[in-house]
């Protein structure tokens, strides 16, 4: 039992180094591109929902209709939101890459 025991571990590979590499499948460079274009349809669309939430907080607060104001505001915070998220999704999944590279 001992003997296989250490057997297996001298089998086992003691340090596992497994990196992301840019060649591994064809169409990667494909594939970073169609994801740049993504996320300049949500920039593009998180400034088109600015613009409507603002139009709709100012009726709202033009019209004296609370909900509607308050409605907009949701709205340009969301949107605001949408634009930090897609702006800073590339340096957030390095930073969280990172933190896992130190586990």
């Amino acid at each position: 039992m001992f003997e296989l025991i250490t057997t297996i571990a001298a089998v086992l590979p003691m340090d596992i180094d497994i990196t992301p590499n840019d060649s591994g499948l064809p169409g990667i460079a494909q594939l970073r591109t169609i994801v740049g274009a993504v996320m300049t349809v949500g920039l593009i669309l998180s400034v088109l929902a600015l613009i409507i939430s603002a139009i709709v907080w100012g009726f709202g607060s033009n019209s004296s209709n609370p909900h509607l104001a308050g409605r907009g505001k949701l709205g340009v915070l969301i949107s605001c939101g949408a634009a930090v998220i897609c702006g800073a999704s590339v340096t957030l999944i390095n930073f969280f890459w990172n933190v896992g590279q130190q586990v």
